[in-house]
């Protein structure tokens, strides 16, 4: 009992209110390992609870973040980073959003004056962060990642390996290394966040806490940020973050916090879960509650993002089936899609598929529905193939055809994408449909 009461565990713990407190009955919040700190309880609340709340809101003044849970998150992720040298997994932290102007580089920017040992880049190779991680792993941030995995980026396989490797300790990397040429280990364990357009691969995704940016709304008003009166005051939070937490390393490693989420979301979560219970107060119950919530966002982005894939690869198979015309009625589009046995369309919405459902779905593919004279001369909505061109390239791409798959007259060999359009129409017929206004 002695041994408890000299780390906080004591009469802290009654009330849900000291560090590494039971929280509940309920499965959402973790019992407490004693771990030798002399940290008393009383100190540690008061310093590690009031210090997150200090570090929340200064992140809070230079960037909206989407929720409060995903402020949560930035800053628990954020005060993780000082507890690397102690932890089975460093998470990722994806900042992602949908256009430029989303506030990413800004997050990154302050996040970067609060981690530890922080290593900024827009764009590095794996020999460089091979050489830059050891026992004592510097944070890595990389501003737009787009352009390191975007589909125009070339073959970064042995980078994003090294990320995803480095989610977990004792993975190293193997690399013929120096004039003698020998096999040499590298290191690959290291906390890195990363910002960029669009999801980055998902193998990192998968890895990381996600935050989805947007743009701040009009009445949205943020502080200036401003290397000169900015940065001192996040390195001051830096140095007590790290004044606070280097104590209590052993205590770290030897807690085995409860979470509300299993396997790699657990693992991905657990330093940032940590990092609240060594705080205390509120904060073991704000980051078990955020890591319930974004993770299940997540894993409803991913059903979604699933099910938009398979609309454009089932589109792709009714254009072919029909002889890759220019355009399809939006009517016949829905009607072959409904009609599939093997496809979800049919039992899609409360009554199926209907043109808004369709329209919804490819939006985020910047295809939308059209007004197109097709060949009879009649004009309806529709739309046309080139529109599918690029997501069908980028989302999913079929370098060969399948065999009962139709093919031009006269080819052979793997099934390419034409050239230019197709129009089945007959000679003496006019050329094919045309968009109009």
């Amino acid at each position: 009992m002695e041994e408890v009461q000299a780390i906080g565990l004591g009469t802290g713990n009654e009330t849900g209110t000291g560090p590494l407190a039971d929280q509940g009955p309920e499965g959402t919040d973790g019992p407490s390992h004693p771990g030798g700190s002399a940290v008393s309880g009383d100190q540690a609340v008061s310093e590690g609870a009031e210090l997150l709340s200090e570090l929340r809101e200064a992140i809070g003044q230079y960037v909206v973040l989407p929720s409060d849970a995903a402020l949560t998150a930035v800053t628990l992720w954020a005060a993780a980073t000082h507890l690397q040298q102690v932890l089975q997994h460093a998470p990722r932290l994806a900042v992602v959003g949908p256009t430029k102007g989303c506030g990413k580089s800004r997050l990154l920017d302050v996040i970067t004056e609060t981690v530890h040992r922080p290593m900024i880049t827009v764009n590095t190779s794996p020999a460089v962060v091979y050489r830059v991680i050891g026992k004592n792993p510097p944070t890595l941030l990389v501003d737009e990642a787009d352009t390191i995995f975007g589909p125009k980026a070339g073959d970064k396989e042995d980078l994003r390996g090294l990320l995803n490797a480095g989610h977990q300790r004792n993975r190293p990397a193997w690399r013929i290394s120096g004039p003698e040429h020998k096999p040499t280990q590298f290191p690959t364990f290291a906390m890195a966040a990363l910002a960029g357009i669009g999801n980055l691969p998902d193998t990192i995704m998968d890895r990381a806490i996600v935050i989805r940016m947007q743009k701040r709304k009009a009445g949205e008003k943020i502080a200036q940020f401003r290397s000169r009166t900015s940065v001192p005051a996040l390195h001051r939070l830096r140095d007590r973050l790290a004044a606070w937490l280097t104590p209590l390393l052993d205590t770290a490693a030897e807690h085995i916090p409860r979470m509300p989420v299993e396997d790699r979301a657990a693992d991905t979560w657990e330093p940032l879960v940590l990092a609240a219970d060594l705080a205390g107060g509120q904060w073991p119950a704000l980051a078990r509650a955020a890591c319930s919530a974004m993770t299940r966002y997540e894993a409803d982005q991913d059903e979604e993002t699933a099910l938009k894939t398979r609309l454009l690869r089932d589109i792709r198979h009714i254009f072919a089936k029909e002889g890759n015309p220019e355009a399809l009625r939006t009517h016949d589009l829905i009607e072959a899609l409904r009609t599939d046995p093997e496809a979800p369309w049919a039992e899609h919405g409360a009554n199926g598929l209907n043109a808004y459902h369709l329209a919804n779905l490819l939006r985020d593919f910047d295809i939308k529905p059209a007004n197109v004279r097709f060949a009879d001369g009649r004009q309806a909505k529709g739309f046309t193939r080139n529109k599918f061109r690029d997501a069908w390239e980028r989302y999913c791409p079929e370098p060969s055809a399948p065999a009962n798959e139709p093919r031009p007259p006269g080819q052979r060999g793997p099934l390419a994408p034409p050239a230019g359009p197709v129009s089945p129409v007959p000679p003496g017929l006019p050329s094919g449909p045309k968009q109009t206004r």
